[in-house]
């Protein structure tokens, strides 16, 4: 079975800036610059008929193309930090985009994602850090920050059962155009393979 989660892609100016921000942190297993993204809907493990009814969900989901930004650098896991990231500025496109998708997961009885939706982009995994040590790391890096770029399409993607961090397979891709008969056109002319149908 699959593990899937939707998400953006990173493009490629703004993933070299945030290649910028590794090192200087001796716990971190640092994330390849490949696998940035930001998860939008952790899905979890799902049988090949799920995936197809999740698939034929998400694909009419409607939404305008919107900008975004990258800023910021903090941590996940306060008194034992397990993660550093780069933080999303707020974005209301960027929020209706997870509630619908989230809407597509719930109608095919999906389970919820108990944890809260903080947009961000995941820089390292660590192990056993040294508070000091990540401190030190967040106040070196805190005035992060990326020119805003436009969001064009999320992205179904899935991963291995592992700690985390890819590689990721591109199952789908979903643009986002606001019109069926626009979208429908764009996906004619796509290349990508289906994974589940």
């Amino acid at each position: 079975m699959p593990r899937l989660f939707t998400a953006l892609e990173i493009p490629r100016d703004a993933a070299m800036s945030l290649s910028f921000l590794r090192g200087g942190l001796p716990s971190a297993r640092w994330i390849d610059a490949e696998n940035f993204h930001i998860t939008l809907r952790f899905f979890g493990d799902v049988d090949a008929r799920t995936a197809d009814e999740l698939v034929a969900g998400l694909d009419r989901v409607r939404q305008a193309p919107f900008t975004l930004a990258l800023r910021g650098v903090d941590a996940f896991g306060s008194k034992k930090p397990h993660s550093v990231y780069a933080g999303v500025e707020s974005s209301r496109p960027l929020d209706l985009l997870h509630a619908e998708i989230d809407k597509v997961a719930r109608r095919i009885a999906l389970p919820a994602d108990p944890r809260r939706f903080t947009p961000h982009v995941t820089l390292a995994r660590l192990r056993n850090p040294k508070a000091e040590d990540v401190a030190r790391y967040l106040a070196g890096r805190g005035d992060f920050r990326t020119p805003p770029f436009t969001v064009g399409r999320f992205v179904l993607f899935s991963s291995r059962d592992s700690v985390g961090g890819g590689p990721y397979v591109l199952e789908e891709a979903f643009p986002l155009i606001g019109s069926s008969g626009a979208r429908e056109a764009a996906q004619a002319g796509a290349l990508l393979e289906p994974a589940f149908r």
